[in-house]
């Protein structure tokens, strides 16, 4: 049944979330001025083509067709010292990290060595290294709320709400669902999977591109026209989400996610829309925060990294380490954190992935820490099991 949703339910309610071919929103309130957004970026980034050790003599021999030209040169990475160099479809991010407002930490994943997106999506957004029914975010707001009355209510508008906002004991359970007209109609990137499934087969192949052509689907599978990308995309959705934040009485977290990361095959090309959405959608949600963003932390994370080394068809499959993002007027930026392992002969984990160097747990630790003030035994219930991992210090501004 459609919940009757009033203005006031939708401003004070302690989490919303709303959903829009390929991203998602969900917001909860807090007792702070502070701002703090999760983006899941869905589907396994490559981290080695989004920030790029083009200074490891080791790269070119794992991948040559998937790295972009030298910094300096035509469509050439953007470089971030002399190391690294982001990917040219981020020069909005590029423009953060000059600004000191994004900090990069490479080399980083979770505590588990899952391979499956699903096992490792759940994983990722309960925090531990084993299946829960609560998300670590969740339990963030239920440390927030501790002084508070009553528990949190949420409500999902578009979808349910992720993993990563859900709620086990004592924190938050009153969740409504509701899902506007249209909402279930099948995603680009399915009609672009069985594409590529199909590409190599004869008969099969001609024929889907054909009936999918007919039935006017063809604009969604080779890419969303610009009125689809400006209305539903994921810039769109993070403007919004940056107005809920800024208001006054509105919401203090949100959790938002990103698909399009799944990238087998024709990487260096499929790579770019997800990246640009990323780029101008960190972008949007700063325009929509305003004033607020100065006391904004972004963490942008994924399940986990892509092998070191393309596949033959110019593409990755599902590896280990990878990169996280830290975006915000209150993030102390301008840097790469990287305890680099290398790419070369005897460096790579299992001869195939980029080694882990840093628990993605550190860093949400130490933005929590730092920016929220959870203290280390709340940290601890947020992350259980993360005793081990090392709080990383000086992620955000003072004074």
């Amino acid at each position: 049944m459609m919940p009757i949703i009033s203005r006031r339910t939708a401003l004070l309610g302690l989490s919303g979330a709303i959903a829009v071919r390929g991203a998602s929103l969900a917001v909860a309130a807090a007792p702070t001025d502070r701002r703090f957004v999760v983006v899941i970026l869905r589907g396994a980034m490559d981290g080695l083509s989004a920030v790029v050790p083009y200074g490891d003599p080791g790269l070119m021999a794992l991948r040559p067709a998937l790295v972009p030209p030298q910094p300096g040169q035509d469509k050439g990475l953007l470089d971030l010292g002399g190391m690294f160099g982001l990917h040219p479809a981020l020069s909005r991010s590029h423009a953060r990290y000059q600004a000191n407002e994004l900090l990069i930490v490479h080399a980083v994943a979770g505590p588990y060595r899952a391979r499956s997106h699903f096992e490792a999506q759940d994983y990722l957004e309960s925090g531990a290294d084993h299946r829960m029914t609560s998300g670590w975010l969740n339990r963030v707001v239920a440390a927030l709320n501790v002084s508070s009355s009553g528990q949190a209510h949420a409500i999902a508008i578009g979808g349910p709400v992720p993993l990563l906002l859900r709620g086990g004991p004592g924190a938050s359970k009153d969740v409504a669902n509701w899902a506007p007209h249209g909402f279930a109609e099948p995603q680009p990137a399915l009609y672009q999977a069985i594409l590529s499934l199909n590409q190599n087969d004869k008969v099969t192949g001609p024929a889907i591109v054909a009936g999918l052509r007919d039935r006017g689907f063809g604009h969604k599978v080779l890419g969303e026209s610009e009125k689809d990308k400006a209305r539903f995309g994921f810039p769109a959705l993070a403007r919004a989400a940056g107005a809920m934040l800024r208001a006054p009485d509105g919401p203090r977290i949100a959790a938002m996610e990103l698909g399009g990361w799944d990238t087998h095959t024709a990487q260096i090309d499929r790579m770019v829309g997800p990246l640009t959405q990323l780029d101008a959608g960190l972008d949007a949600l700063r325009d929509g925060l305003g004033e607020a963003w100065k006391q904004t932390a972004v963490l942008a994370m994924t399940e986990f990294g892509r092998t070191a080394r393309m596949n033959g068809t110019q593409g990755t499959d599902h590896g280990t380490a990878t990169v996280a993002f830290l975006a915000g007027g209150a993030v102390a930026g301008g840097r790469v954190i990287a305890n680099w392992p290398g790419l070369g002969r005897g460096q790579l984990l299992e001869d195939r992935d980029l080694a882990p160097t840093t628990d993605l747990r550190s860093v949400a630790r130490g933005i929590l820490g730092a920016h929220l003030g959870l203290a280390p035994t709340a940290l601890t219930a947020v992350f259980p099991g993360s005793e081990g991992a090392q709080t990383l210090r000086n992620l955000v501004r003072t004074g």
